[in-house]
This record gives C-alpha cells, sequence and structure tokens, in this order.
C-alpha cells in the first residue's frame, strides 16, 4: 500500500507539473497561474529555460530520467543517479556540480517540505539541469551567510556551481527548485 501511494502521489505531481509548465513561455503571455509566479516575472526572478520546461511535460508523463525519494538516505541515493544518468550521457565534465547541486536541493527539500521529493535530471545540446519537486510552497532562501552557523549554506553552493537556479510553484500546492549546469567544458 505504501508504495502505490508514493506512486499515486509522484503521478499527481507531474500532471501538477505539467498544468504548470503549459502557462510559461507562451508568447506574449505574463497572467501567469499563480500570484508567486506573477511576482516572480515582475521581480525579474530567474525562470526555468524554455526548453527545460519543454521538457519537463509530454502529455504529463515524464520523459526523462527521475526518481522519487524519501528516506533520510536520499541525498546520498540522488548523487548516485545524478553519477549514473551523467555517465549515461556522457557528461563527465559536470558530474561532480551535479552531485553536490542535488544533494543540497534534495536535503533542502527533505528538510523544509518533507514527505515525497521527486528529482529529475534534463539535458539540452549544451546544458544539463537538476529539477527538484517537493509539497512545499515556500520558496527557497538564500539567507545571510553567518560563518559560525551549521546550515545555511546549500543555496549558496547552488548559486555559485549552476548558470542559473530558480524555483516555480505548481498549481494547487509544492514548487521545483531547478539548477542548470553547463556541459561545453
Amino acid at each position: 500500500m505504501y508504495l502505490h501511494e508514493i506512486h499515486r502521489r509522484a503521478k499527481m505531481s507531474f500532471e501538477r507539473l505539467a498544468r504548470t509548465a503549459r502557462t510559461f513561455d507562451r508568447p506574449g503571455d505574463v497572467s501567469m497561474t499563480t500570484p508567486v509566479a506573477r511576482q516572480q516575472a515582475a521581480t525579474g526572478e530567474p525562470r526555468p529555460p524554455a526548453w527545460l520546461l519543454t521538457a519537463l511535460v509530454n502529455d504529463g508523463r515524464p520523459r526523462f530520467p527521475g526518481l522519487d525519494v524519501c528516506t533520510p538516505a536520499s541525498p546520498a541515493v540522488a548523487r548516485e543517479f545524478a553519477v549514473s544518468v551523467l555517465g549515461d550521457w556522457a557528461s563527465p565534465e559536470c558530474s561532480y556540480d551535479a552531485q553536490l547541486i542535488v544533494s543540497e536541493l534534495v536535503t533542502n527539500a527533505m528538510r523544509h517540505a518533507g514527505g515525497l521529493v521527486g528529482l529529475r535530471l534534463v539535458r539540452s545540446d549544451r546544458q544539463v539541469a537538476c529539477a527538484v519537486s517537493d509539497e512545499s510552497r515556500d520558496a527557497p532562501v538564500l539567507t545571510e551567510q553567518d560563518c559560525f552557523a551549521e546550515t545555511g549554506r546549500g543555496l549558496h553552493l547552488v548559486q555559485a556551481l549552476s548558470v542559473c537556479w530558480g524555483w516555480f510553484p505548481l498549481n494547487d500546492h509544492g514548487k521545483t527548485v531547478w539548477a542548470v549546469l553547463d556541459t561545453s567544458g
């Protein structure tokens, strides 16, 4: 029963993602689906590249490698998954950075949202994106660094290693946090 519930929730997440992605990158369309998305557009916060949104959805079914996790070992599993997928794609030049990014994004999702966390890796000709979805609507916050704090550095690491990163809300609840890496060396 537990696995059935995870599958059901993952399917619902992909359906929400499909509905949300259809609202982005329409020429001349700035009437995004949520106040948060409208605020992001108004403030100039990063939006996912068009190729990433296109790759995320294919009639509501994922068409790229994915992993759904919900255990304390999830960051380690996410790192192994990233190494495996990037090896299959012959993109080892960004493997180490991708491992760090997926580890931080999955850890943040587990810590702040709990529940099921979905990791997807997407590629274009010269870039790879890590996309992590969770069930919280709370925006990821880049906090002021305190040299003595034990937490609060993860998103700074994501920002330093990626070409760009950001997040978008899912229609009814949840969000996807994404980071793009260059593979051109």
